[in-house]
């Protein structure tokens, strides 16, 4: 039985013959405005010829797509080959719109609202597979779900997020009822992979005397400095924010028109942590500093840890981190100050690019530990001297009126990460081995 997993988390699978009953009882709208296939995930040419096969019997059928039709083929050698082989040809018979071989609506790269944050509910369905509250476009009301680029075209010609192709039949041109066949396509191309312009350019061989020059007061690119190490000592680190449920790489750095920054590190800091919601008043963007005892930004809160020479540290509760491999959702925390992210259970890919970046990445050994940090707490960290693989480490948590409690904390860190640690990067290791 298909399957569409959302909204708002790509968790939340219902199968698609239950899904009349749950989505009217959730209130989620039924009527499916587009159908998105592919972007950087689900665009291979195996999924496009899928995709295409259900299209093709559309138009053999005499039906119309009730929906939006959108295809982002995953990189230029899919597009080209895909394109040589009549796959694209049959979507834009079907009335499909082709998008560029980038990032696309995937992360909110396009011109679907002219103001999304009073756009209407509704509901769209794609096969890239992260579909978080107003990643696709900006529209917290925007219901996406998620599911296979074959259902994906399916509900397309539908325009129905109930759409069963297994049983339900749909009325064509003719006014006969017509059912979908199940897809067919080719994991490989039978003519093997073609492309005229792969996007590559191969670097000098000898690139010394190369130099990059870039605007002081450019907005969008900004070279980038090594991170200094954070060293064995961490003490009087003031929590920056103990975030509550879900927090993802889309709330601790949107994408959408921050994207433009994504050239120029302290720039696209200033989104940082900006969706994750407050534990303590259940608001984002709004923390408590420390050092004036007002509430304010998280970026800004943190800018003034920063300046005055305080390292701050984050809380986080289950698979923080989770959604994209974005980096920046790494490199901006380190930017601005902070030393360590503590929570309940990672996101895989998250908490490796935060020890790229020689960071702590740290969870709870016991998870309800994480009841016990308080909105004026400090951080010390007791034992970083002894930092070593499969060791847990110790800090000690200050709260406003004095009282202490000592947290016992795990990592996953091998020798080697510890070293990227301990050099303040897997750059500043990989650059220092070179040398």
């Amino acid at each position: 039985m298909p399957h569409l997993n959302g909204p708002f988390t790509p968790d939340l699978a219902t199968p698609v013959g239950t899904m009349t009953e749950k989505a009217n009882l959730n209130n989620w709208p039924l009527k499916v405005e587009w159908g998105l296939i592919g972007s950087c995930t689900n665009s291979s040419y195996e999924d496009l010829s899928r995709a295409a096969s259900i299209a093709q019997q559309a138009l053999d059928k005499g039906l119309n797509t009730k929906a939006e039709f959108g295809i982002n083929p995953g990189s230029e050698q899919v597009r080209f080959t895909a394109d040589r082989d009549g796959i694209l040809d049959v979507f834009k018979k079907l009335n499909a719109k082709i998008f560029t071989n980038a990032c696309g609506p995937c992360i909110g790269q396009w011109a679907r609202y002219k103001d999304p944050k009073n756009a209407p509910k509704n509901s769209i369905v794609h096969s890239f597979n992260r579909n978080f509250a107003k990643r696709a476009d900006g529209n917290p009301n925007t219901h996406a779900f998620v599911a296979s680029p074959e259902m994906v075209a399916a509900i397309a010609i539908s325009g129905r997020l109930d759409f069963n192709p297994i049983t339900d039949t749909l009325i064509n041109r003719a006014g006969d009822a017509v059912k979908l066949d199940e897809p067919t396509g080719f994991e490989l191309p039978c003519k093997g992979f073609d492309v005229e312009d792969a996007g590559y350019l191969a670097p000098l061989e000898d690139g010394s005397d190369v130099n990059i020059i870039v605007s002081d007061d450019s907005e969008r690119l900004q070279l980038l400095n090594p991170f200094k190490p954070i060293g064995s000592k961490i003490k009087g680190a003031k929590l920056l924010i103990k975030a509550y449920g879900k927090c993802t790489t889309d709330h601790i750095s949107m994408a959408g028109p921050w994207l433009r920054y994504r050239g120029h590190l302290d720039n696209i800091s200033n989104n940082c942590l900006i969706g994750a919601v407050n534990s303590f008043n259940k608001k984002t963007n709004f923390v408590k500093n420390q050092l004036t005892g007002s509430y304010d930004a998280v970026p800004k809160t943190q800018r003034e840890y920063k300046s005055a020479g305080i390292y701050s540290v984050v809380i986080g509760d289950h698979n923080y981190g989770e959604g994209s491999s974005r980096e920046h959702a790494a490199m901006e925390p380190r930017h601005l100050g902070v030393v360590a992210v503590i929570v309940k259970s990672f996101a895989r890919i998250h908490e490796t690019n935060l020890k790229k970046q020689g960071m702590l990445g740290l969870t709870f050994s016991k998870e309800s530990d994480y009841d016990l940090i308080q909105e004026d707490d400090t951080f010390n960290f007791t034992d970083l001297d002894k930092f070593s693989p499969g060791k847990p480490l110790t800090i000690e948590v200050i709260h406003s009126d004095g009282a202490k409690d000592i947290i016992i904390l795990n990592h996953t860190y091998n020798q080697s990460q510890i070293e990227w640690y301990k050099e303040g990067s897997a750059l500043n290791l990989i650059k220092k081995q070179n040398k």
